[in-house]
């Protein structure tokens, strides 16, 4: 996972949909088979925002940014079904978002604009990452294992992550639709 570089009085900060209980075990759990090292540091998720530095002193005004981009949203339906990868350009397998796409699509823009405009390395494309640099043999083991995997929830909320001096990504604050 690359991360973006932090200085003093900056934080790693991340903006994503969180993937409730039970599913979130079981994805964890599929993660941890494929043999990645981030399975117990990243919970799964849906990204809007991915690794970030941002001045500590600027926090206050990333949370009013999305509680005014939340605020403006609605509550939707998540469908998490089948896999899928970013094979070859990078070495990853998830699990595809079937229902909720433009709903992601549209939160992700939002999220990304005002205090957190950036560009992008690559396109969106909203997914729950189960294998991330690791052999090949295991990248085919996670896409064929988690191939029948299938989640409903609803999305209700989004998650503002900071990534601890641990390397652990934890929820900061929640903010609802």
């Amino acid at each position: 996972m690359r991360l973006p570089e932090r200085g003093e009085g900056q934080t790693r900060i991340g903006v994503a949909i969180p993937v409730p209980a039970p599913y979130s075990e079981i994805l964890s759990e599929a993660r941890r088979r494929s043999g990645d090292g981030f399975a117990d540091l990243i919970p799964p998720h849906v990204t809007l925002l991915g690794p970030t530095v941002v001045d500590q002193s600027a926090i206050g005004s990333v949370s009013e940014h999305l509680a005014t981009v939340t605020s403006a949203a609605e509550a939707f339906t998540m469908i998490l079904r089948g896999t899928g990868t970013f094979r070859p350009v990078s070495e990853v397998v998830f699990v595809q978002v079937a229902q909720g796409i433009a709903e992601c699509e549209q939160l992700e823009r939002a999220v990304r604009a005002g205090i957190l405009d950036q560009d992008l390395r690559f396109n969106y494309h909203p997914h729950v990452t189960i294998a991330h640099d690791v052999d090949a043999d295991a990248l085919d083991r996670a896409f064929d294992e988690s191939a029948g995997f299938e989640a409903t929830f609803e999305v209700a909320a989004v998650d503002l992550f900071e990534h601890g001096d641990d390397g652990v990504w934890r929820t900061v604050e929640t903010f609802p639709l």
